[in-house]
């Protein structure tokens, strides 16, 4: 996915471990801290995460993105408001904005399925010392059928309604 680097991080390097502290995934936590410090994010980031909102630490870009991981994340508690839709459509265009969203959704189901299992166990993760970039997947949709999935912020129409 593509990434705004600002200071030493970027936008999926803290959405990923923002969460994970939410969903309370020590395993997940522990191997996006290690993988965000290696790729040059600052301790200072990595620490005020929790409180966002309250550090002049992230770019608007950023917030934007932290804003959607939080409301996507917590869907169950309450929909996602439509003003966090709108300013992410707006700091993303709407190829970015989908790979965002999926990044968001498949964190979820890593986070879930590791404090449903208990594995891996939390601590256990070393980094590869290989330089890997990893990028957000393309949708389910698209893996499945080879046709791409709905993109958020884009006016497509269904082909099967044509």
């Amino acid at each position: 996915m593509p990434t705004t680097r600002h200071r030493s991080g970027t936008v999926t390097t803290n959405g990923r471990p923002r969460a994970s502290q939410i969903n309370d995934c020590a395993h997940w936590i522990d191997m996006h801290s290690k993988d965000a410090r290696r790729q040059g994010e600052s301790e200072q980031r990595l620490y005020a995460l929790n409180a966002w909102r309250e550090t002049p630490f992230f770019t608007d870009r950023e917030r934007s993105a932290l804003a959607l991981t939080e409301a996507v994340t917590l869907l169950a508690r309450e929909e996602v408001r439509p003003d966090i839709i709108e300013e992410a459509s707006t700091a993303f265009n709407p190829d970015e904005l989908t790979k965002l969203l999926y990044l968001i959704i498949e964190i979820n189901a890593w986070n879930r399925l590791a404090i449903t299992t208990g594995t891996p166990e939390p601590g256990s993760y070393v980094p590869s010392t290989e330089h890997v970039t990893v990028l957000a997947s393309p949708s389910c949709s698209e893996q499945l059928t080879g046709a791409p999935g709905p993109r958020i912020g884009s006016q497509q129409t269904n082909p099967a309604q044509s």
